[in-house]
C-alpha cells in the first residue's frame, strides 16, 4: 500500500509564453481538457487518498477560467495548495490568491533582464519581479524557481543579487533535452557539478529558514564533499508523488513526459483504482537492484538510490534508474582521471613511454 502525498496538476497546457526549455511544449489547450465536474471528481479522489499538497501548474494554470473554482475545491477538501507560473496573470488575481492562502507558489527567473525575456518572452522579466513584490506584500510563501542550461549557467551569481534581499526561496533545477530544449544546451557533468557547488556555498538565509537555496531533485547524490544530499531515497514518482496531465491522464511524473508512461485516465477509471492497481508505477514500485543500468548497477548506494532521477535518467539515456548526473560518480571520475595525470606524468618522468 502507497500512501499519496503530493500531485502536480497540469491544469491546462494552455500558455501565455513560449519558453525555450518548456519539457511540455505548451502554448495551445487540449483539445479534451477536463471539464469542470471531472475535477471536482478528480479532486475528491486524491483527497480520498490522503494527498496533502496539490500543486497547479500547466502551461500556465492561470489561463484556465475556472482554475478559483478548482482551487477552493482542493482547499475545501483539506488539501494544501501551490502552484507554479510564469506570474503574468497574477497581478489580475492576487487578491484571489491572497484568500486561496496557498502554501507556495513557485515562480520562474531564468536569468537577468536580457536572458530572462529571451528565454520566455520580452517584459516577463520586469513581469516577475513586480509579482515577486506582491506575493512579499500579501505574505504569500514564494519559491523562485530557476532552469539551468548553458543558456544561464554563468548567471547564477547575478540573479542571487537580484533576490537575495527578498524574503523568498530558491529552487534550481537542470533543463533536459524534451520539449522545446535543444539538446546542446544541457549542462555538461562539470557544469551540474559546479551549480551543486554553488548551492552549498551560497545558500543564504531568509525568513524561511526550513528552505534556503536548494536543488529539484535532479539534484543528488550520496557526495563524498558536498552536504545534505545522503537523505535521498530514490524517485518517489508512483510512490508518494503523482502528475495529473490536462486531460485526466495519470503518471508517476509530469517530467518524464507528460504524453509517457500513463497508468489510465480518471475519466475511465477512479482515481484511487489507477493508485491502488498494483500494476501501476511498476518501473518504481517493483524495482530491484537487477533494474539499475550501468552507471549504477555497481554503486553501493544503488538500491538506496534506484539511480537518481528518472527524468533525468530517461532524457539522457532513455532509460530508468541509471542517471549519470550523480555527485559521487562525477567526484569519483574526476578525482580519478586527476590521479591518472598524475601517474601518466610520474611515468613521462621516469622515462617510460605511456
Amino acid at each position: 500500500m502507497y500512501r499519496l502525498d503530493c500531485a502536480i496538476w497540469e491544469l491546462t497546457l494552455a500558455c501565455n509564453m513560449r519558453c525555450k526549455h518548456c519539457g511540455s511544449s505548451a502554448g495551445e489547450a487540449r483539445s479534451d481538457e477536463l471539464s469542470l465536474e471531472d475535477c471536482y471528481k478528480l479532486c475528491r479522489g486524491l483527497a480520498d487518498e490522503g494527498c496533502n499538497l496539490v500543486t497547479l501548474m500547466g502551461g500556465e494554470p492561470f489561463v484556465r477560467p475556472d482554475w478559483n473554482q478548482i482551487s477552493w475545491c482542493i482547499k475545501d477538501l483539506g488539501m494544501d495548495l501551490g502552484y507554479v507560473t510564469n506570474g503574468l496573470l497574477v497581478p489580475k488575481i492576487i487578491e484571489d490568491l491572497t484568500l486561496l492562502e496557498p502554501l507556495v507558489v513557485g515562480i520562474s527567473l531564468d536569468g537577468v533582464k536580457e536572458t530572462h525575456d529571451n528565454i520566455r518572452r520580452e517584459g516577463s522579466y520586469d513581469s516577475v519581479i513586480k509579482v515577486l513584490d506582491l506575493l512579499e506584500e500579501a505574505s504569500i510563501q514564494t519559491t523562485v524557481i530557476t532552469t539551468l542550461s548553458k543558456t544561464n549557467f554563468k548567471e547564477l551569481h547575478s540573479i542571487k543579487e537580484i533576490i537575495q534581499d527578498r524574503k523568498v526561496n530558491w529552487q534550481l533545477q537542470i533543463g533536459l533535452p524534451f520539449g522545446n530544449f535543444e539538446p546542446e544546451l544541457t549542462l555538461s557533468l562539470e557544469e551540474f557539478y559546479a551549480s551543486a557547488m554553488f548551492i552549498t556555498a551560497e545558500g543564504f538565509k531568509n525568513k524561511f529558514d526550513h528552505m534556503p537555496v536548494v536543488g529539484a531533485h535532479c539534484y543528488g547524490y550520496y557526495s563524498h564533499l558536498l552536504p545534505n544530499n545522503k537523505n535521498w531515497k530514490g524517485c518517489t514518482a508512483g510512490i508518494n508523488t503523482i502528475g495529473v496531465t490536462s486531460d485526466g491522464s495519470i503518471v508517476g511524473c509530469l517530467s518524464m513526459g507528460n504524453d509517457k508512461f500513463i497508468e489510465g485516465n480518471i475519466r475511465e477509471r477512479n482515481f484511487s483504482d489507477i493508485w491502488n492497481d498494483p500494476n501501476s508505477f511498476a518501473y518504481n514500485r517493483q524495482f530491484t537492484r537487477a533494474n539499475l543500468g550501468e552507471n549504477c548497477v555497481n554503486c553501493l548506494f544503488g538500491e538506496t538510490c534506484k539511480g537518481g532521477c528518472n527524468s533525468t535518467s530517461y532524457h539522457l539515456n532513455r532509460t530508468f534508474h541509471n542517471t549519470a548526473y550523480c555527485f559521487k560518480q562525477i567526484e569519483e571520475n574526476l578525482f580519478e582521471a586527476k590521479q591518472y595525470r598524475k601517474e601518466i606524468k610520474w611515468l613521462k618522468q621516469k622515462g617510460v613511454k605511456t
